[in-house]
């Protein structure tokens, strides 16, 4: 019973030791299907979601998941930290270490105790080794949990540097493309009734968000935890928007007139597109989701309200006969993960048409509604008559 005790200790202890270095220190994906991190998250986001399946509130069901991945990490913490005294526990219990304690009690709980004591370095002295292998143990634990406390203090830091470099992004399309964003509206307000200026506009707007999806890439890649991480608003998520950007580039490189458009950003278009479906395959892999076979979010009816809009905006269109095929096949290369990733952390996808007589999330706020004039002049300013 005791060696048994002493195998399952040392087993444990370094998958542990595993997994936090996989999880925290090393910088990449780690393709083992079979992980205490996984596997913790992945029962703590099931039971997350089911509860949050009971609020009827959207706005109070957004707010009570924004809660899921911060907690899911701190519970990850105290997850490791127990096991990790666990382990050392039953490895100190199975040897049988000679003790030196107040009340002389040697049960098992004694050795957990000392185990607990020793990993957050109390060190409180009512329950020591006597000398012997009980000492280099105990401070191999020591050691452990101060390299442990270190590693934590740094890996917060970094998660939320990432998830700020993130949100700083999503933010900045509020304005760009409305609430919920939309390509077309993206497209209507950088180069809608422009020539040159609009063109250019555009083109450096889609190097900005190639970069940005690299880093969602590396980021979310290394630190999959990101990805569970909600923005500020119900209506935004890096979802919401790697869809945004992936529409609008397969609106630039099927549907515009490059030649009546100024010479449309097309390679800038496929550079971002490569880079955004880059993204979104990836992380669906390492958020282990099953891409649906067939998705449809854009009807052929809805395809002519959108030439229709984009035109009366003064952007320039291919035939529509051929750009329709042509924008169906590219969207069925990247729609079935974005509708995966957008199931599995419980967001919605943005339509492909702004809504009507909507205004965006910077134009709203409880006391613009006692002055309706404001809110007027706010709309006037994105949508002049």
């Amino acid at each position: 019973m005791r060696l048994l005790a002493i195998c399952f200790g040392v087993v444990l202890i370094v998958l542990v030791a595993q997994d936090a270095f996989e999880t925290i220190v090393l910088p990449r994906r780690v393709t083992r299907r079979i992980r205490l991190t996984k596997l913790f998250y992945r029962v703590t986001q099931k039971g997350w979601n089911s509860m949050s399946r009971l609020i009827r509130s959207s706005a109070r069901r957004d707010a009570f998941r924004g809660y899921m991945a911060p907690s899911s990490l701190l519970g990850l913490l105290v997850f490791w930290a127990g096991l990790f005294i666990l382990g050392y526990g039953l490895l100190f219990w199975g040897l049988a270490l000679p003790l030196s304690a107040l009340n002389n009690a040697m049960s098992f709980s004694t050795y957990i105790y000392l185990s607990s004591t020793t990993f957050f370095t109390l060190g409180l002295g009512d329950v020591s080794p006597l000398p012997g292998v009980g000492r280099f143990l105990l401070i191999s634990e020591a050691a452990l949990g101060f390299i442990f406390l270190a590693l934590v203090i740094s890996y917060v830091p970094v998660l939320y540097q990432a998830f700020s470099r993130r949100e700083l992004r999503i933010s900045l399309l509020d304005a760009r493309a409305g609430s919920p964003g939309t390509a077309v509206e993206l497209l209507r307000r950088s180069c809608g009734g422009k020539t040159v200026e609009g063109v250019e506009e555009l083109r450096s707007l889609l190097h900005d968000w190639e970069v940005w999806c690299a880093d969602i890439l590396e980021s979310h890649l290394s630190y999959p935890i990101l990805a569970f991480y909600r923005s500020q608003h119900e209506q935004q998520s890096w979802v919401s928007a790697l869809t945004i950007i992936l529409d609008t580039c397969a609106l630039v490189l099927t549907s515009l007139d490059v030649d009546k458009t100024s010479g449309a950003p097309v390679q800038a278009a496929k550079f971002t597109f490569a880079m955004a479906r880059h993204a979104v395959v990836d992380l669906a892999q390492v958020l282990n989701v099953s891409p649906p076979t067939a998705v449809n979010r854009l009807s052929a009816a809805e395809f002519t309200d959108l030439q229709e809009m984009l035109s009366a905006a003064g952007i320039r269109l291919q035939d529509s006969r051929t750009s329709e095929q042509k924008l169906s096949e590219l969207r069925a290369t990247y729609e079935p993960f974005v509708t995966a990733l957008a199931e599995r952390i419980q967001v919605s996808l943005p339509p492909w048409l702004p809504p009507k007589e909507t205004l965006d999330d910077w134009q709203t706020s409880d006391w613009d509604d006692r002055f309706p004039s404001i809110r007027q002049t706010l709309k006037n300013l994105m949508h002049p008559e």
